[in-house]
């Protein structure tokens, strides 16, 4: 059975999402496409809260997000508990994002990045593991952050 991935965009990230459900399908993975469906404005926070809730909830694992720069559905997806969007803008920052940041959701600029560029960030993003060890610790210390415990620093 295919591990099922949330993908969502605003109408910027549009076609780059659906060049990223057809790559999804290629690596082996569910995609659910939970829109937008077209290229008419819509609102991202709107559909950066789709994923953002499934991941959040522990329903799955791992999410993509698509705007126009990536920027705004980080912003809007990372208020949801438990959720780590990270923008990546190349392989090193995906990697980065994964390794150090156990980020479970990537976002990406559909106006910013070419097909190809996003197709290897993403690959590399799914293909990265946690690392653990002292970025657990520190991955912890968001958490404490984010249940209004505060970093005592």
């Amino acid at each position: 059975m295919a591990k099922k991935i949330p993908i969502a965009s605003d109408h910027a990230g549009y076609e780059l999402k659906e060049e990223l459900v057809r790559y999804l399908k290629e690596l082996g993975y569910e995609p659910e496409d939970l829109g937008t469906h077209g290229a008419e404005s819509v609102d991202y926070p709107d559909y950066a809260g789709k994923v953002a809730r499934l991941i959040s909830s522990g329903e799955r694992k791992q999410g993509v997000l698509v705007c126009g720069t990536g920027i705004g559905m980080s912003i809007a997806a990372n208020k949801y508990p438990r959720v780590r969007a990270a923008l990546a803008t190349d392989e090193l920052t995906a990697t980065l994002a994964r390794e150090h940041n156990d980020s479970n959701i990537i976002t990406l600029g559909g106006r910013t990045l070419k097909v190809e560029q996003a197709r290897a960030i993403l690959k590399k993003w799914l293909e990265t593991d946690f690392l653990g060890g002292r970025h657990a610790r520190r991955v912890e210390q968001i958490s404490e952050i984010e249940a209004g415990e505060g970093r005592k620093s």
